[in-house]
């Protein structure tokens, strides 16, 4: 099947709508799980995201000793703290107890250190057991996770490096067959894939979209792809359609690298793709 190229107005058909009677968590609990001593700011500006995209409520799991620069960064987030250093199947089940029952989404993985790869999945196949569609990036993304996120309503964002490390398969060395290839190994695992680059390819087998971010040369900075995990996270706190998500994240964090280049030039840093949601997602609003 052929891909096609994003546009305005398909994003437009894949936005959720907000009800205008809405209370508070109608419109998407989120869970972000993510930081390590190195890297705190990733599940930060994931959580900002999501906050951004329209989520009512984002919960962000990181490492106790992350706990007192987090909370300093922003009151606007709603921070548990992990029981340990690293991600362990200690810190794990004593998370599963501490969030909300009704959780929409949850991303995993930015920045986040892993003592234990059963804690990961421990942590993955319980919230897919609550039915909490997830996006998975970073060190999220390793093979052994493969076999529990087959056939569910999950969304991995890879580079061309994680992709490998992934899935275990090289991308083509031509780019113009990176579409056809990532349409066939997300249909052979039944997931959703949005494989990140100069040209964003999303695919869930079935259909397959591009985004190019040519005009956005500045967003080869840090943190942008944990700016993309939590827009995914926010989209599908209200969306349950993986593709449709996935491919409505990639092109609004296009736009925001786009619209900061334009403002301010080469010399942009993740946040500022966050303060820049409100402005270019504001002509997908919709109220019913």
């Amino acid at each position: 099947m052929k891909s096609e190229t994003l546009t305005k107005t398909i994003i437009k058909g894949f936005m959720p709508a907000r009800n205008k009677s809405s209370r508070k968590g109608d419109n998407g609990k989120v869970l972000v799980v993510g930081g390590s001593y190195v890297y705190h700011g990733a599940p930060v500006l994931s959580s900002l995201a999501a906050l951004r995209t329209g989520t009512d409520l984002v919960y962000t799991a990181i490492p106790k000793n992350n706990v007192q620069a987090t909370r300093a960064i922003s009151p606007d987030l709603i921070v548990i703290p992990l029981a340990d250093s690293k991600l362990t199947r200690g810190s794990v089940n004593k998370l599963l107890g501490q969030i909300p029952k009704d959780l929409d989404s949850a991303t995993i993985g930015m920045g986040l250190a892993i003592q234990d790869i059963e804690a990961l999945k421990i942590l993955v196949k319980s919230l897919l057991d609550m039915d909490v569609r997830l996006s998975l990036d970073a060190s999220a993304l390793v093979k052994s996770i493969l076999p529990l996120i087959k056939g569910k309503n999950v969304v991995v964002t890879p580079h061309s490096g994680e992709f490998y490390r992934l899935f275990g398969e090289e991308l083509p060395h031509d780019k113009k067959n990176h579409a056809k290839f990532i349409e066939k190994i997300a249909k052979k695992y039944s997931v959703t894939i949005l494989l990140k680059g100069q040209t964003d390819i999303i695919s869930d087998g079935k259909r397959t979209f591009q985004n190019s971010k040519v005009d956005s040369s500045a967003m080869t900075v840090g943190g942008t792809g944990d700016v993309l995990s939590g827009i995914v996270s926010g989209l599908l706190a209200r969306n349950r359609n993986s593709l449709e998500s996935a491919a409505t994240a990639a092109y609004l964090n296009g736009l925001c690298g786009k619209y900061v280049q334009k403002e301010i030039g080469t010399h942009i840093i993740a946040s500022d793709l966050i303060n820049a949601l409100p402005y270019v997602s504001k002509t997908f609003d919709k109220i019913k």
